[in-house]
């Protein structure tokens, strides 16, 4: 099982931030997220550790895009995220997604886009 090092969640004891064990597949959407986020000033990810403390794959994740006077954010948990697609101008996440229908929420230079019921081609 593979780790990921995250903000501890704010409690009233201090404890140091460990890493939380993950399955394997959650550490390659997190590096996709990290990857894409990192070029670009405006965004910042962030990783920290979901409530219940010491279980695997308690991950919480937070999309944060800030540019002049628009500000939006995307927060939830690493585990329910079923893609992230990083196509060069826009990252695309893809979550809950049953006979090709999904929820997206699209990252670009212009913000959040949130799509709760899209419909999936493939070509």
């Amino acid at each position: 099982m593979a780790t990921l090092r995250v903000d501890p969640r704010p409690t009233p004891a201090e404890r140091a931030a460990e890493p939380v064990e993950v399955d394997e597949a959650l550490t390659v959407l997190a590096a996709t997220i990290e990857d894409w986020a990192a070029t670009r000033q405006a965004w910042e990810f962030r990783l920290r550790e979901g409530h219940a403390s010491g279980r695997a794959n308690n991950v919480e994740a937070q999309l944060l895009h800030a540019d002049r006077e628009q500000t939006s954010s995307l927060s939830f948990r690493l585990d329910r995220l079923d893609a992230a697609d990083d196509t060069g101008p826009e990252l695309v996440l893809r979550f809950e997604e049953r006979d090709g229908i999904a929820k997206l929420a699209r990252c670009d230079a212009n913000g959040l886009h949130v799509e709760l019921f899209h419909i999936l081609t493939f070509t």
